[in-house]
């Protein structure tokens, strides 16, 4: 990390770590902002969208139609901007079937855990370190071994940039530990604080000195994007976790990580605030789209089972695909409290009127996938600029697979796990599901002893 390019107008101070390296400690919060008319604009239409989404969510007769599905869509882009490629189909896909996890299902899985409890520990729990230590704990289970230290905030350094880099080519050192703990005292202190600030400024405020501190070895980001659904749901600004910033930063990733180390570089508050309020309002905006495109196919699907004349118990499969929109022979069973046969049934019926489609393609443990459902919530929205480009002072490496990808017949191409890309572009009009065999994705993994993240943040 280059002390030169922490300017006098950045948001903390550069220090030597024990063992002489730099690092950046962040001031506390709140920094002192500049309300332009831009800021001031883009905080009352993202306070508006919020607002309509969060009215959306309490006025429908069923919430669970579009919470499941919802922090599913979360759970998978957040895992997705720290380079795991599971879908939300290769994540519903294992829910549904059981079939053997590999590790991003499992990272991503765990992410859904980690929120679903967060929001229930809110019950009795503030949003604080214990129950951010907690998370961590669910997040990693399983994942990163005992190097991450599930659970635990970190007692030796760590640093970010390219893969495998020593700390001397860091883009960013975050806090050495005594002062990380500094930090964090006083970020738990600016949560609990009656703070005279719009709460999404709260939110941002937070959003940034998490990931400045860096307080965990592995998995900061994705506990950083977790508090962010914690904290509209505490606050009340949510009733349900309907909201996904994690599309967002995932489709402006290298701005997002830019704003992010800009603060820090320069103190850019004004733009790291208006980045964040642009991602509420658009990201409300999709997920109000979604909801009532899911309404309607709802609405639709009801009035059909009316037409057809369909039996209640294939009407509540009708239901229930919304909810969870791939499913197995086993799986509606259980939800539905129907026999073997009468799940079976239920499922023939729907197949016929193309709501359920087959896709694994086996004679056995066969998985069926809403395919219209599933077309809604993961349609991509394309990217287009929304402020500034900022490039990062990181230089471009490649991965260990794009320089060496292995050869038809070795170890890393014969894992079997499950993909969620398309054999064709749409097969039966669909992303069509496959379990085959493809090469594991590439992941760098630290050596022994050392805590380089490779990520430009």
């Amino acid at each position: 990390m280059e002390p030169s390019q922490f300017t006098e107008a950045c948001w903390g101070r550069v220090v030597r770590t024990p063992r002489g390296h730099w690092a950046f400690v962040p001031n506390p919060l709140p920094p002192p902002l500049e309300w332009t008319d831009s800021l001031v604009s883009l905080l009352s239409r993202a306070d508006r969208a919020l607002g309509e989404l969060s009215g959306l969510g309490e006025n429908l007769p069923n919430p669970h139609l579009l919470i499941y599905p919802f922090v599913r869509k979360e759970a998978v882009l957040s895992s997705r901007i720290e380079g795991t490629q599971s879908s939300l189909s290769d994540l519903l896909l294992f829910e549904a079937t059981k079939v053997e996890k590999q590790r991003d299902v499992r990272e991503v899985q765990n992410y859904v855990k980690a929120l679903e409890y967060g929001i229930k520990r809110l019950e009795e729990l503030p949003l604080g370190l214990r129950l951010i230590r907690e998370l961590h704990g669910i997040l990693m289970e399983g994942v990163s071994g005992e190097r991450a230290a599930p659970g635990e905030f970190r007692r030796s350094q760590n640093w970010i940039g390219p893969g495998n880099c020593a700390v001397e080519e860091a883009t960013y050192v975050p806090p050495p530990v005594s002062e990380m703990m500094e930090a964090l005292d006083g970020l738990e202190k600016f949560l609990h604080a009656d703070a005279e600030l719009p709460q999404l400024v709260q939110l941002a405020l937070t959003h940034y000195q998490f990931e400045a501190i860096h307080p965990f070895i592995d998995g900061n980001g994705r506990i950083g994007r977790l508090l962010v659904s914690l904290f509209l749901c505490q606050r009340g600004i949510l009733a349900k976790p309907l909201l996904y910033l994690s599309a967002f930063f995932e489709r402006y990733r290298q701005e997002y990580y830019s704003r992010l180390l800009r603060v820090s570089q320069r103190g850019e508050w004004r733009e790291w605030l208006e980045f964040f309020l642009r991602a509420v309002v658009e990201q409300c905006h999709d997920a109000l789209a979604r909801s009532r495109r899911l309404l309607d196919l709802h609405r639709s699907y009801y009035d059909r089972s009316l037409e057809r004349k369909l039996t209640p118990a294939t009407r509540q499969l009708m239901e229930l695909v919304f909810r969870v929109p791939v499913v197995t022979t086993r799986s509606v069973q259980a939800s539905l409290g129907l026999t073997f046969a009468g799940a079976r049934k239920a499922i023939e019926v729907l197949e016929r009127e193309n709501i359920l489609e087959e896709v694994t393609g086996r004679k056995r443990n066969r998985a069926y996938a809403a395919g219209e459902v599933l077309r809604i919530l993961e349609e991509e929205v394309p990217a287009r600029s929304v402020g500034r480009q900022v490039e990062l002072p990181c230089r471009e490496t490649k991965s260990a697979w794009e320089a060496a990808p292995p050869q038809a017949g070795s170890l890393s191409s014969q894992v079997v796990e499950i993909s969620g890309r398309p054999q064709s572009e749409h097969q039966w009009g669909v992303p069509a599901f496959a379990i085959g065999r493809r090469p594991l994705r590439s992941r760098w993994v630290a050596p022994p002893g050392s805590h380089c993240l490779a990520s430009p943040w």
